[in-house]
Parts: structure tokens; C-alpha cells; sequence
């Protein structure tokens, strides 16, 4: 997972979703989620809410549709991060709405939200918080590790080490690497790509969390032992133009 900037929706679509959320709560408190339910997949909402926020999700992740989650998968499901079935009234709440896929959406988290004792969500939302401050990826074996509870609570839930998303990262960890390592001659003019053609082709790799949490590792006291394996990309990683182009 990566932090991710929420960006702001169109105008007409704000006011659309209020008067949807105002009929939620004019609707006994029994019957809202079904109300909500049923609202969310009336068609002409579907057109005039759901797609339109469906387009800035996909802008906010960086126009490459990824899941905001996992980070492999197409995202093509508009998922309540905060469930309807526990606050149907955040239905129609920008906040709550986050770019998933479905092994994520349907087939894990589906309408599981862990809070704590104190009722806070012990789900990371990317929008909100830093998912770095949450929990870690061992970059050469593809698995998260938890720094708090709400870390491992969100991979447990979403299931974020199974096997499909491990391999991938580890693909995408070399990957990157073999990027890395033609920065130096781009940069002098030797080589086959350009600066600019190896950062776009960095940029453009599925698992964007593989190459944030390089960014970020790199700056960590134990960066020698981390890239022990491929000393030659700690400079790469440290340089401001790679930086400054590849951080979020």
C-alpha cells in the first residue's frame, strides 16, 4: 500500500451525493442500509455518481486503474471503506470511497472493518494515512510485515501476502532494479534509453509499493543490509532527479 492525495470531484457530482445522503437519513434508521443499497445501484446513479467517481479514482491512482489496496490488480470496483451494512449513511461519502479489485473488494474484505476498543477502524485507508507509518514490504521475499496492529489487522483482512501478490512483488523488485542500474549511463548519454524513458518505464510497473518502499528504505540506517544484494541502486535511489520523479 502507498499513501494516496484525494483529489476533489466536480461540483454537480458533490451535490448529487448530498441530496443522495439527505434521503438516506430521512429514512428510518432501520431501513438505511437497504436504502442505501438500493440507491447505489439505482442506474441513473450509477451514470451520474458512481462513474464519475470512479474517473477520479483512477486519476488518483496514478491513471493506471491499480487497486488501492493491493496495488496488482485492475481496480474496477468504487469499494465503501467503512462498509454500508456498518454506516449506510457514508454511502455517499467521498472519504469512504476508495479503487479496488475484486480479489480484494469481494473476495476478501467484503464488508469486514476491525476497530479497536475505542471503535476506530484498524483498516488503513491510503487516503487518509501514511500506510508506511503501518506496516513494511521485505522487498526481496514480497511479504508485509506489521509495525502496529492496524498494520497487521489490514493485511490479514485483505489478505495482502497471498502468493500471486508475493511473486509479483518480487518480479517487480528486480524488474526495477534492472531499471536502476542503466540510470547512470542514461544520465552521461551512454546507453539505450534516456533518463526520462527509464523513469517512465519505472513508473509504469504494477506494484507501485514495490518502488515507494525502495524510496523510502533507502533513507533507513540498515539501507547497506537492505540492498545487500544490490549495493549499485543505493545511489540510484538517493538521487534527487530519480527521486523527486518517483516519489508520491
Amino acid at each position: 500500500m502507498i499513501p494516496i492525495a484525494r483529489a476533489a470531484l466536480p461540483p454537480e457530482v458533490v451535490d448529487r451525493m448530498t441530496v443522495l445522503t439527505d434521503r438516506i437519513l430521512l429514512t428510518a434508521v432501520e431501513d438505511q442500509a437497504s436504502r442505501a443499497k438500493a440507491l447505489w445501484r439505482q442506474g441513473n446513479v450509477r451514470r451520474d455518481v458512481k462513474e464519475p467517481v470512479r474517473a477520479v479514482l483512477k486519476r488518483m491512482a496514478g491513471g493506471r486503474d491499480r487497486c488501492m489496496y493491493c496495488w496488482d490488480s485492475e481496480g474496477t470496483a468504487v469499494d465503501h471503506h467503512e462498509p454500508l451494512a456498518r454506516n449506510p449513511v457514508r454511502a455517499f461519502d467521498w472519504l469512504n470511497h476508495l479503487l479496488a479489485c475484486e480479489g480484494c473488494n469481494s473476495d476478501r474484505k467484503g464488508g469486514r472493518y476491525p476497530v479497536d476498543s475505542r471503535d476506530r477502524p484498524l483498516l488503513i485507508d491510503p487516503t487518509a494515512e501514511d500506510p508506511f507509518d503501518r506496516l513494511v514490504l521485505s522487498l526481496t521475499v514480497g511479504h508485509y510485515l506489521p509495525l502496529t496492529e492496524k498494520g497487521r489487522r489490514t493485511i490479514e483482512v485483505l489478505d495482502l501476502n497471498r502468493s500471486i501478490l508475493t511473486r509479483g512483488r518480487v518480479t517487480c523488485y528486480s524488474t526495477v532494479v534492472l531499471w536502476l542500474r542503466q540510470w547512470p549511463d542514461a544520465v552521461v548519454g551512454r546507453g539505450f534509453y534516456r533518463p526520462e524513458e527509464l523513469l517512465e518505464q519505472i513508473r509504469w510497473q504494477p506494484f507501485a509499493d514495490v518502488c515507494q518502499s525502495m524510496l523510502r528504505q533507502v533513507g533507513l540506517p540498515g539501507a547497506a543490509t537492505i540492498f545487500s544484494r544490490e549495493p549499485d541502486v543505493i545511489d540510484v535511489l538517493r538521487d534527487e532527479a530519480v527521486r523527486r520523479a518517483l516519489m508520491v
